[in-house]
C-alpha cells in the first residue's frame, strides 16, 4: 500500500468525528410528536501527534518489521489509517501500545521536546543527589544509598554525603510499590529520613535532610581526573558519568594533564554513567587508544529497510584525530594516551554509550572490566520532530520549522551497535573480567586509592597484593537509580544522520 500520509495532515488540525442526524420522526397514528434519543456524538480526536509518531515509527524503529501495527502495509484505505490513529486518543498510550515491540526497553518520548533535548544534554529538574536503590528486610523494603553529589545542586549544601543511607520519605518507609510516587514524583521537595548501617543491619535514626529540586541544573560529567602514584607508577583516574555533547574539550583538557604527568596506566571510571552522545564515545575512545582514524570505532545496524538503502560510509564510524566542531568543541587535536590497556570500572548502572566505549576499544587493546555486568544496551536512537521537510530528525538550528501544532519530541531505537570485529550480542550486559558489587556498607570515597572498586583495578595494575579484603558485606541489590529510573537516561545518540536515509524517507513521507 502507498503511506497514505496526505500533506494537509501536517498543516492543519485534523480530526474525526462521527454524528447522526438531528432529524425529528412524526408518529402518523397518535399525531404525538416525539424525538428519537440522539446518539451522542464521539469525541474530536487531534491525530496530528498519533500520525507524526507513526510515520516516525514506520521509517526508522529498528523493528519495524516485527510490529504488526506498523507495517508497510498495515492500512488498505486512508480512511482506515486514520480511524486507526483516532482509536487511541492519548498519544502516550498509542505510542506504548500501538507502536513499540515487545523487547523495546529503551525507547522514549517527551509532550514537549524540548524537555527531551534539555534531558539528552545533562540539563534536569534536580535536586543533585545521585543514588541508588535497593533491596533489604523482607524483600518488599527498600532503601537508598547515596553514590555522589553533583557539584553546585541543592544537595551540595545539605548534610549528606556518598554512603549515607536514607530509608523514607516525609516519614514514610520505602517499598517497591511507593518508591516511584516518594522519589521521583511530581512533589519538588521531600524530606529523606535517613539509616545508619550498625552490625550489618540497617536501622533507622532521628537524621532528616530536606531536598529541593532546581529547574536546569547541569552537571558537569567529569566529576574526578587526577593522577595516582602507587608503587612507584603512575596510574591516571578518571570518573566520567554522562556522555554529554560540548564534555568533548574538557575531557581532551583533563587527557592532555594525565599524558604531562607521563601516566602509564588509565582507570575510567563509568560505574554510573548510563550514556549520552556517541559523538563524545568516539572521543574519548580515542583519547585512550589513539587518532587512528583509519580504524572503525563501531558500525550501525538498522532496520532491514533502512540498511538496503545505505553505503558502507553511511554506518561506520571511525575514531577521531580531534574534538570536532559539534556541540561547541572547537576541534582541538586529542592529547591521546595510545594505551594497550585500560582499566574500566563498569556496574549495572553503566548503559549504552559506556558499553560502546568497552565493546568499541576490545578489538584493539586489552579492556579490563572490573565491577559487575552492565545493564545491555547494543542500541542506538536519534531525536524526532515533527518537521517533515527535515526527515523528521531533529536539528536545533531548524526550531522554527517544526509544526506549531505539535511539539512532541520522539528518542526511539533504530539501530543496534557493533564493534569492528562484528560483536554486538551484549543485549544482557557485558561481564566483568573481574566481578566485584559496591559493597554499601563501604562504598568508599570516589578517586581515593582504598575505594574498593578503585583498589581492585590498582592492584591489578601494579601486582601488588597487599592484604587487603575484598568480601562484600552488604551488596547493592540494585532495583533502580536516580539516573537509571527514567529509561531515556540510557541513551546512546549516534553521531550522524545519514543524507541518503534523511531525504529517501522524506519523500516517501510526503
Amino acid at each position: 500500500m502507498k503511506k497514505y500520509f496526505l500533506f494537509f495532515l501536517l498543516l492543519g488540525l485534523l480530526s474525526t468525528a462521527c454524528k447522526k442526524g438531528d432529524d425529528v420522526v412524526v408518529n402518523p397514528i397518535n399525531e404525538d410528536t416525539t424525538e428519537e434519543p440522539k446518539e451522542e456524538p464521539k469525541e474530536e480526536v487531534n491525530i496530528i501527534v498519533q500520525n507524526f509518531m507513526w510515520q516516525t515509527m514506520n521509517a526508522y524503529y529498528l523493528w519495524q518489521g516485527d510490529v504488526p501495527d506498523i507495517a508497510d502495509n498495515r492500512f488498505a484505505t486512508q480512511g482506515e489509517y486514520e480511524e486507526f490513529l483516532a482509536a487511541t486518543p492519548s498519544p502516550s498510550d498509542f505510542f506504548e501500545k500501538k507502536l513499540l515491540h515487545i523487547d523495546d526497553r529503551f525507547s522514549g518520548y517527551r509532550e514537549n521536546y524540548k524537555d527531551l533535548t534539555n534531558l539528552l544534554a545533562g540539563i534536569t529538574k534536580s535536586n543533585g543527589l545521585e543514588f541508588g536503590l535497593s533491596l533489604y528486610g523482607t524483600g518488599s523494603d527498600v532503601f537508598g544509598f547515596v553514590q555522589y553529589i553533583v557539584s553546585n545542586s541543592d544537595a551540595s549544601t545539605k548534610e549528606i554525603v556518598r554512603g549515607d543511607i536514607f530509608v523514607g520519605v516525609n516519614g514514610t518507609s520505602l517499598n517497591r510499590d511507593n518508591f516511584i510516587n516518594l522519589l521521583f514524583g511530581d512533589q519538588d521537595t521531600y524530606t529523606l529520613n535517613m539509616a545508619d548501617i550498625i552490625d550489618n543491619t540497617i536501622v533507622p535514626n532521628d537524621k532528616e535532610v530536606t531536598l529541593t529540586k532546581e529547574d536546569g541544573l547541569v552537571e558537569d560529567p567529569l566529576l574526578l581526573s587526577k593522577v595516582l602514584e602507587v608503587g612507584g607508577q603512575k596510574i591516571g583516574y578518571v570518573m566520567f558519568n554522562y556522555f554529554t555533547g560540548g564534555s568533548g574539550e574538557d575531557l581532551n583538557t583533563e587527557f592532555g594533564e594525565l599524558k604531562a604527568a607521563g601516566v602509564t596506566d588509565l582507570v575510567l571510571d563509568l560505574r554510573y554513567n548510563p550514556g549520552g552522545k556517541g559523538y563524545t564515545a568516539s572521543i574519548l575512545a580515542s583519547l585512550i587508544y589513539g587518532s587512528n582514524t583509519d580504524d572503525i570505532f563501531y558500525k550501525i545496524r538498522y532496520n532491514e529497510k533502512i540498511q538496503a538503502t545505505l553505503e558502507p560510509s553511511d554506518v561506520e564510524d571511525y575514531f577521531v584525530g580531534t574534538t570536532g566542531s559539534a556541540f561547541g568543541n572547537m576541534n582541538t587535536a586529542l592529547n591521546s594516551l595510545n594505551l594497550n590497556r585500560v582499566y574500566i570500572l563498569a556496574t549495572d548502572s553503566s548503559a549504552s554509550a559506556s558499553e560502546l566505549v568497552m565493546n568499541g576499544l576490545d578489538p584493539y587493546l586489552e579492556v579490563v572490566h572490573i565491577g559487575t555486568t552492565t545493564v545491555g544496551k547494543n542500541q542506538g536512537s536519534f531525536t524526532f520532530v515533527d518537521d517533515l521537510e527535515n526527515g523528521n530528525f531533529y536539528d536545533p538550528d531548524r526550531e522554527d520549522k517544526i509544526n506549531p501544532a505539535n511539539q512532541w519530541g520522539l528518542q526511539p531505537i533504530v539501530s543496534t551497535v557493533e564493534n569492528a570485529a562484528g560483536y554486538s550480542d551484549y543485549a544482557d550486559g557485558l561481564l566483568p573480567d573481574i566481578e566485584l558489587e559496591e559493597d554499601i556498607a563501604n562504598l568508599g570515597i570516589l578517586g581515593n586509592i582504598d575505594e574498593p572498586l578503585l583498589a581492585r583495578a590498582i592492584q591489578e595494575i601494579t601486582g601488588i597484593s597487599a592484604k587487603r579484603d575484598f568480601n562484600v558485606q552488604i551488596p547493592v541489590n540494585l532495583i533502580t537509580s536516580s539516573k537509571m529510573a527514567n529509561a531515556l537516561n540510557s541513551t546512546l545518540i549516534l553521531n550522524k544522520i545519514p543524507t541518503s536515509l534523511q531525504m529517501k524517507f522524506k519523500s516517501e513521507m510526503e
